[in-house]
Parts: C-alpha cells; sequence; structure tokens
C-alpha cells in the first residue's frame, strides 16, 4: 500500500507541475495576442476615421448633386412619366421597324 501511495504523492506532484507549465504558457499566449489585438485595435480605429472622412465626402458630393440637378427636376419627372416613356418606345420601335 505505501508503493500506491508514493506512485499518488508523485502523480500529483507531476500533475501540479503540468498545470503550472500550463499556466504559464496560458499567460505568455495571453501577452502575445493583447499586443497582437493592441496593433489590431489601432489599425482598425484608423481605417474606421478614413472610411468616416470618406463618407462625409460622400454626403457631401450627394448633397452638390442634388444642389446642380434641382433646377432640372420639373423635367425629370416629366421625363419619368409613364406616358412619356411609352411614346418614346413607340418612336424607338417605329425606327427600328424601318431600317
Amino acid at each position: 500500500m505505501a508503493l500506491l501511495g508514493t506512485i499518488g504523492v508523485w502523480l500529483l506532484v507531476a500533475a501540479a507541475f503540468a498545470i503550472v507549465i500550463e499556466m504559464a504558457l496560458v499567460v505568455v499566449w495571453g501577452v502575445a495576442m493583447s499586443r497582437r489585438m493592441r496593433v489590431l485595435t489601432a489599425y482598425i480605429e484608423a481605417q474606421r476615421s478614413d472610411i468616416q472622412a470618406d463618407l462625409e465626402r460622400l454626403k457631401l458630393a450627394i448633397d452638390e448633386t442634388k444642389r446642380l440637378w434641382r433646377p432640372y427636376r420639373r423635367i425629370l419627372r416629366w421625363l419619368r412619366h409613364p406616358l412619356v416613356l411609352a411614346l418614346l418606345g413607340s418612336y424607338r420601335r417605329r425606327r427600328v421597324a424601318a431600317r
């Protein structure tokens, strides 16, 4: 029975040693991962600020386009009317048939 007790104690010591080694590996990998996460977070923030700037420029361009098209709004509304589209389609069919 003493031999089994000694083996049990040594197995307990070996298990504790394995747990300590695994904890050390977790700490090392955790530190490396936190470094990579900080770099990745900084990169994402830089990209986010670039995207925000691009969105702001896009909004300004859309506003400018709307402002520039304002005088033509009535004509464009008239041209999008279904009867006008049907008339233009009729002219196109006649022109194709005349060829």
